[in-house]
């Protein structure tokens, strides 16, 4: 876990800055260096994309992926904890720190848990207690808390507990998961992953809105027709 508690903490303290000097920042630096992390994000997402040996797997996880998610209404689930969580900490904060709590309470957590370095690192982590992936990651996500508190508020912050629960339940169950879990699968996986990230990525460059949210389960969906694929003797 130890990899994922400094995760929580660059977070915390790049947030934690972002929603202190946001104000102070020029709207033109804020959207330009949000901006360029949305194309940094883009980037990221076509890297793990080409990553797939089949992209027909990829495009049926995200087809039953977003039927489960808007199915499940993952997104209302989503704004209802952002939202009870604001009502909380309205009390003890002034209003003009909150700024779009959900907006960044949602973005913060997608961008921070989805993607290979945390599932491998978060595995690595809780086999060998090698952290030094998610130290690196920890890094690059403390500059991005710090890019989009300063935009999006305090709600970027409150992304930990997702990193809590998510990444660190991934570390728990690392054994289990690293018995269960092919190389081909984790592949397509961090495959489908780049497509939510692309998603971000657009978001984040204000070119669509997209419920990113109700496409997660695409991630769950993408190993299981691989093992699927593989008891059936399929060749990828």
């Amino acid at each position: 876990m130890i990899g994922t508690l400094i995760n929580i903490a660059t977070v915390a303290v790049g947030g934690g800055l972002g929603t202190l000097i946001g104000g102070r920042l020029p709207e033109r630096l804020r959207d330009t260096v949000m901006h360029g992390i949305g194309l940094v994000t883009l980037t990221l997402g076509v890297h793990m994309t080409l990553d797939t040996q089949n992209i027909l797997i990829v495009m049926g996880s995200v087809l039953v992926g977003a039927l489960l998610g808007e199915w499940w209404r993952i997104d209302v689930g989503l704004e209802r904890v952002s939202e009870w969580l604001r009502e909380r900490v309205a009390k003890r904060l002034p209003e003009s720190s909150m700024g779009r709590f959900t907006e960044g309470f949602v973005t913060a957590s997608l961008v921070f848990c989805i993607g290979p370095v945390t599932v491998l690192g978060a595995i690595q982590d809780g086999l060998t207690g090698d952290y030094q992936l998610l130290a690196v990651k920890s890094l690059l996500d403390g500059f991005s808390a710090l890019a989009f508190a300063s935009s999006m508020g305090i709600g970027v912050v409150f992304s930990i507990l997702t990193l809590l629960i998510y990444q660190g339940g991934l570390t728990l169950l690392a054994g289990l998961a690293q018995n269960l879990m092919t190389d081909a699968m984790i592949a397509e996986m961090s495959a489908t992953g780049g497509v939510l990230i692309l998603a971000l990525g657009l978001i984040l460059l204000d070119l669509k809105q997209i419920r990113v949210a109700n496409l997660l389960p695409a991630l769950v969906i993408a190993p299981a027709i691989v093992a699927l694929l593989t008891a059936l003797g399929v060749a990828m």
